[in-house]
Parts: C-alpha cells; structure tokens; sequence
C-alpha cells in the first residue's frame, strides 16, 4: 500500500487515551432534607453531559468567564467516546471550488424537510469556526499540504463536505476537549443520574433552577441512595439521545440521554418522529456502523440458518452480479435506511433484504476475503463489471484490488484494527450484523441560541431536535459543536450568578416524588419494563412500520405507563433503583416517540427519511429480481410534511402534538457591517 501507515500511527487513532484526572467538584453546603443529608453543589452554569457537544459547552463557558459544572453518568462512557463508524464524519462547510457556500450548505442540511431554515444557516456559518476551533487544540484533523482540510461525499452530501480522524473521530474530540476543559479547571462530577428538573414559576414564566439527581459519589448511610441537588441559573442539557429505546440498536449500552427527563418537565420536543436506521453489529458483541468503507469494500454478504447453511440471500433481489456489487458499494455513502431507496434495486434494498431474513430467524454476515458471489444465470463478480461511479472511486483509491480485505487495506486500514482491538479480526472470518437504531434527528425543541421552552434550560447535541430528516452524514457532531459554543455565548452574554440559595421546601418536595418510582412490596421489575419497551419500540417503531402498528403500539405504550404510575417499580440495590427510574423516563419517551408518530401516520404521513411506512393501498411498491414484494408496498412522502415540524409536550398524563411551520430565514436580507456593528456591541443579537 503506498504512504501506508505505521503500526504506531493505526495504534494512536485506534486506542485514544483519555484524560485520567479531571478536577472534581465539591459540595457547596449539604443539607437534611426528609431525614436524608444532601450535598447541595452550585455553579453558573451546569451542564448535564460530558460528550462532544457537553463538553464544547464547558469550554465555552469557563472561556467566558462563566463558572460551570458537568454532570455526568459515565465520563468517557457515551455515544461521542464510544461511537463511530469506518472513518466517522465530521461534516463542515466545503471550498467554494465545490460550488459550496453558507446558504448552499444550509439548504443541504434541510434539503430532507422538518429542518428550521435559521437553525440550517446557523449550523452552516458556524461549521468552520467548529472545525478550526478542534483543530487549534490539537484534533489531528487531516489536511494537505497547503493546510486545505481532506474531503470526501457522505449520505446526503454532494459537495464533499466530509472530513474525518478515523473511525475515533468524536473519541478524539472528545479527549481534546476533555484536556483543554482540565486546563481550564472544569469541575466534573461522575456517576450521576437525573433524577428530576427542578423549576420555578414566577412573573417570567417558567424557569429552571436546579436538577434533583442521583450522584453515586455521595451515598452514604444517611443518603443511601446518594441525592444531590445541582443548583445553577442555566443548564444544558447534553446527555445524548435514548439509546436504550430500542432492542435492535448500534448505541453502546446504558445509553438513556435526558429526553424522558425533560418531557417530565413539560419541555417541548420536536420531531420524535426522525431517527436513522442503518447496518451495524450488534450491542451485545461491539456496536459499531458498517457505512463507508466496509461497505465499498464489497465484502460478500450472505445468511445463515440454525443448520449453518449459507444463503447468497442478496441474489434474490437484484438483476445482475453488476447490480448488486455496486448497491453494496453504495451502501457506504447512503448509509442510512431510505424508504424511496427501497425502489428501482437501489441501495435500501439490501436494507429490506437483510430484514427479511432476520425476520425469517437467519444471521447475516460480511466476508471480507470472498467478492460477492453471483446472480443465477449471471456472469460471476468482476471489477471490470461495476457501474461507472463505483469503478471510478475504486479506481482513484487505488483499490481495483482482488478480494474485500485488500480494498478495505488500501482504502481504510483503520477500520481493520479497530475490530482487532474488539476480539474479532476481519481479515479472517465474517463479521455478524444487521439494521439497528443509531441515532435519532428530532429530540428538545430549540431556537437558534438552543434554548428549550423551559427559561434557562438549553439543549445541543442529539438531545436537541435541529436534525431534521435526513441529515448528511457528519452533520450531527458538527451541530453539537456549533450549539455548544453557541448556548454558551447566549449564557454569557446573559449573566446570573448562582445564589446557592436552597429552596428546602421545593427540593423535599421533589425528592419525595421521586421516591413514588418504588414500592416496598408489588412493584414492577424494571427489567421486565425495559424488555417490553424495547421490543415494542423494535418490532412496531422501527425502520418498517404501519399505521396500525405503530397505532397499537403506543396504546400498550400507554397502558405500561399507567401500571408504573399505579405500580411504581420493585426497590432493590442503590444501582437498581437508579436505573428503575431511567426506565421510567425512557418508557415516557417512547410514548412520546409513539404519539409524535400516530400523530403523522394518522394525517396521512408518509415514508421519509427513517421509515417505511407500509399500506396496502398505496402506490410504491419494492421490486425484487423474483418479483414485487406486495406486503412492503408502501406511502409515498407528502412534499407539505417537508414544511412543518410535530411538536410534542407532556400535559398532564397525555402527550399532545400539534403541527408548525418551520421558522425562515431570507437569503437574501444582507447584513451590513455599520447598521449592525453596533448591535453586536451592546449585545442586542442575543435577545432575538
């Protein structure tokens, strides 16, 4: 391979250290509350989350002057640390030699529908400020001689906005800003679990003021359970998306994010409905994406029964060898499962295909050391037959290389040396997977400075709704980054001190709430709650899905909430008990996620983006090389749905959505440098 890397240099991308000390906070006061001590903590600012995006926000925050506390379950333990793919993306603004400008980005960002056009131009301008402000605190972003950052195309990316580190991408931007949040002295607590938003109501309206949680560090024989109160002005929330939602999914375990917990507190979601859908293995082994160059390697893809016998299960469905070698290919860059994709033998055919075999009770496979095999009655699998675009990137790549494995060498060794690292060595047998959960685009509703509904409560990361449906690949650690620096500039510019004043009443209050989550005697097992959610939200929520289904699905939804609130949850261990009150915050989200759809289904929605949605009545139909497959006929996507975003809040016990338009932004109203000087001067941007 020419300009192959060291050993050393795959080490260093592949095992990304972290930083071993960070400065601990300490207790403000402690206080009994209800025979129990607690430690009471205060700061400026909290932020609830220490990926990628929680951690840009501490950043910017301390830089600022502000003072603030991160508060995490698992330092180093998330999606940003844990997560990737073949070389995971970071996807900013490209070069204008591409035709690529802010505006055209934008439109890029929301070409799927359900996408704010300010927040779409946000995430556009503030993209290179991201990638430059990573780069000066050392991530090894890869660049060219001139210092032009390398690119390539992504899912829904035609300009090549894509740049990457490898497939520790977001580890690494998170272990350089971990290093730059110790230096700047960032105190951390770890082990912590919300427990419950603390709010207050006054002439303003509604407004946080502190988050009741469970902090492992500080139980004791007095605080069993270790309560703890976080007192602040502002909190981001920045704890990731659910992860634990659904059974089939690519997220690393105990992955629950902070939507449950915000939705109890009456904070506005948006677009519940969005999530992506894509091939990765599984969460019980190593979860990890199978886009990009796995999937441009061109590994044979078969199944396999209880008996061991193999099937070329892909040769049922497309025409030719050519057909189905280069959807394959394909795959890598439309990751993603996409409804319409499904049709004229593209690349979420091979979405389907692995579904259907699944659900027929076989294991699907990629081999790396066998090309795929042939269509009945076709030519056998050739390099010289490969539709144009798929020849062309292999050809460029100098990777028209006889088996996978040798392509995935040249192209990507990376993405052999991590599964190395994982026990499972690609180089000699076949690698299990097939089509989990991995992220989801909608999540808290937020303006352009990622304020939520709640006064003082921001969000960014995946726990911000901004995706909108399909979002090119990369885009989602590139919003982070901007609505991380972003909440933070809106916070400082907007200055409240933390009083530490503790408001005894409220947070007994509160506490004693949340120990109506348990009962001594009759309460459910929150592992039998977290089985029925998962496997509700995968067999009738997932990437193939009917309005009936989803329909029925979100009545048992609702019927489980009402038996936790009339049953409460089994009291075991201090860990147990924590983790009985995440499931009942994740059995809230998926009865959000389920309103939010039977919301869209029931007004005739359509499949877009994460789903198919299945109809006998309807026009698309999925042809395979055997024929049509009459029970995936499927909705197509009303254009108008691309204009309006579900909202979904708690009122009560129901969930209620509505519909909105999405906000605008015109183009073509310039800023002009002395007209609006002075506005950035006495920071009158910030109230808008």
């Amino acid at each position: 391979m020419a300009d192959a890397p060291s050993q050393a240099i795959l080490d260093a991308l592949t095992d990304v250290a972290m930083p071993k000390h960070l400065p601990q906070a300490t207790p403000r006061t402690r206080r009994t509350l209800g025979g129990k001590r607690i430690p009471i903590y205060a700061s400026d600012a909290l932020v609830l989350g220490s990926g990628a995006a929680g951690l840009r926000a501490a950043v910017e925050l301390k830089r600022r002057g502000v003072e603030t506390l991160v508060a995490t379950q698992s330092a180093y333990g998330g999606t940003s640390a844990c997560s990737g793919s073949d070389k995971q993306t970071l996807h900013t603004a490209s070069s204008g030699g591409r035709g690529d400008d802010f505006n055209a980005l934008a439109r890029a960002l929301g070409a799927g529908g359900a996408m704010d056009e300010d927040t779409a131009y946000v995430e556009a301008v503030g993209s290179l400020r991201a990638l430059s402000s990573l780069q000066f605190i050392g991530l090894p972003v890869p660049v060219d001689r001139f210092g032009a950052p390398l690119r390539y195309k992504t899912d829904h990316d035609e300009a090549g906005r894509a740049t990457s580190c490898g497939p520790r991408t977001s580890r690494l931007m998170v272990k350089v800003l971990a290093e730059e949040a110790a230096r700047l002295g960032v105190p951390f607590v770890n082990r912590v679990v919300g427990a419950k938003i603390l709010i207050s109501d006054d002439a303003r309206g509604k407004h946080f003021t502190g988050l009741l949680a469970f902090s492992a560090g500080d139980r004791s024989e007095d605080n069993p359970l270790g309560f703890a109160v976080f007192l602040a002005p502002a909190l981001v929330l920045a704890a990731g998306g659910p992860g634990e939602l659904y059974r089939d999914s690519v997220y690393p375990k105990h992955c629950f994010g902070a939507l449950g917990l915000a939705l109890q507190a009456g904070i506005e979601a948006v677009n519940l409905t969005e999530s992506q859908f894509g091939v990765g293995t599984p969460r019980d082994g190593f979860p990890w994406n199978l886009s990009g160059t796995y999937a441009q390697a061109m590994p044979h893809i078969f199944s396999r029964d209880e008996r061991g016998e193999e099937r070329n299960f892909l040769a049922d469905y497309y025409r030719t060898t050519q057909e189905l070698a280069s959807n394959v290919f394909r795959k890598g860059y439309q990751w993603p499962f996409h409804a319409e994709r499904m049709l004229d033998f593209r690349s979420s055919l091979i979405d389907l295909a692995i579904f259907r075999e699944t659900q027929a009770g076989r294991a699907v496979f990629m081999d790396f050391n066998r090309n795929p095999e042939a269509v009945p009655g076709d030519e056998p699998f050739s390099l010289d037959r490969l539709d144009d675009d798929v020849r062309a990137y292999l050809f460029n790549n100098n990777a028209l290389l006889e088996k996978p494995i040798d392509r995935l060498k040249q192209m990507n060794p990376l993405s052999i040396e991590l599964y190395r690292r994982y026990k499972k060595d690609i180089t000699q047998g076949p690698l299990a997977f097939a089509v989990n959960n991995q992220h989801m685009n909608g999540g808290l509703a937020v303006d352009v400075w990622g304020r939520t509904s709640l006064i003082g409560c921001y969000a960014i990361g995946e726990a911000a709704g901004t995706h909108g449906v399909t979002r090119p690949g990369g885009a989602a650690l590139n919003a982070g980054q901007v609505f991380g620096e972003r909440c933070a500039e809106h916070i400082a510019a907007r200055p409240a001190r933390a009083t530490g004043e503790v408001n005894s009443r409220a947070i007994a209050a509160a506490i004693a709430e949340v120990e109506t989550t348990w009962r001594a005697k009759g309460g459910l097992d929150w592992r039998s709650v977290a089985n029925e959610v998962q496997a509700r939200m995968s067999d009738h929520a997932g990437f193939i899905c009917s309005p009936t289904a989803v329909r029925e699905a979100l009545r048992d939804a609702r019927a489980l909430n009402a038996r936790i609130t009339e049953q409460g949850f089994a009291r075991g261990r201090p860990d147990e008990a924590v983790r009985a009150v995440q499931w009942r915050q994740m059995a809230l989200a998926s009865e959000a996620v389920l309103t939010a759809l039977d919301h869209y289904l029931s007004q005739g929605g359509g499949s877009r983006g994460a789903r198919a949605v299945c109809d006998p009545l309807s026009e698309c139909t999925p042809i395979t090389r055997l024929g049509p497959l009459e029970e995936f006929r499927f909705r197509k996507e009303r254009a108008a749905d691309r204009e309006t975003k579900i909202v979904v809040r708690r009122e009560g016990a129901e969930f209620v959505c509505e519909a909105r338009p999405l906000r605008r932004r015109d183009a073509k109203a310039a800023a002009y440098f002395e007209r609006d000087w002075g506005r950035f001067l006495m920071g009158a941007i910030y109230a808008e």
